[in-house]
């Protein structure tokens, strides 16, 4: 990567941090983007990551062992056939989009003496190409979430459908938020909701506009992916 562009990429990191309200966790989505990338991130504050392939992140973390404190995000759909590499690599987990995954978490987080944390994946609209939680899914499936004990559920995530509205993405992020309140309510010993994980680069002003605490920005940092 040339000068110019590290400085383009160093600059919109640090124009949009300070656009950013202080409760905010701007977390960088470095799917498909060389380790460098991230590095010129690191070197700009950004210290959170968010990669959607497993095995794509454990390259690029070994490239990057020299750097401390990352905080590293799994944001992508998660096999079951790689849950153990994702306890072993992720720090968060945003996309728990079933009962099914959350088992298979939970007993290789007791395997490795982990605790990783979870965000749910909601689904608030009917949305068949994106895995997650239907709300009624979840609702039915909320006691058996609780009796998980090695995974902290702490947060919710969500994708609007592609091509919704902005009104339509604002009453998503709405109702997810809405939802972390209804779940905080239920008296659940372990699943405490306080984050909300909503907004990418298209809209994550209505995100934060509907409470999120974590965006996941990718192009309005970096640029068109490769």
């Amino acid at each position: 990567m040339d000068a110019d562009a590290a400085e383009q990429i160093t600059r919109r990191i640090h124009d949009l941090r300070l656009t950013l309200p202080a409760q905010v966790t701007l977390v960088a989505v470095t799917k498909l983007l060389p380790a460098e990338s991230i590095r010129i991130a690191y070197g700009a504050g950004l210290r959170h990551f968010g990669e959607n392939q497993v095995q794509e992140a454990i390259k690029k973390q070994a490239l990057l062992r020299d750097l401390a404190g990352i905080t590293w995000h799994l944001i992508g759909h998660l096999q079951t056939n790689k849950v153990r590499k994702a306890v072993e690599h992720f720090q968060w987990i945003h996309s728990l989009d079933s009962l099914k995954l959350a088992e298979k978490l939970d007993q290789a987080a007791a395997d490795l003496g982990q605790s990783p944390q979870c965000c749910l994946q909601v689904k608030v609209l009917p949305d068949p190409p994106k895995y997650g939680f239907a709300l009624s899914q979840l609702e039915a499936e909320l006691p058996q979430l609780d009796q998980l004990s090695h995974l902290q559920i702490r947060g919710l995530m969500t994708i609007p459908p592609q091509g919704s509205s902005p009104e339509t993405i604002q009453q998503v992020f709405r109702q997810t938020q809405n939802l972390a309140g209804t779940i905080n309510h239920g008296q659940f010993n372990r699943i405490h909701i306080d984050q909300l994980s909503m907004g990418m680069s298209g809209d994550y002003p209505l995100a934060i506009a509907a409470g999120a605490t974590m965006i996941r920005l990718g192009t309005i940092l970096f640029g068109p992916r490769p």
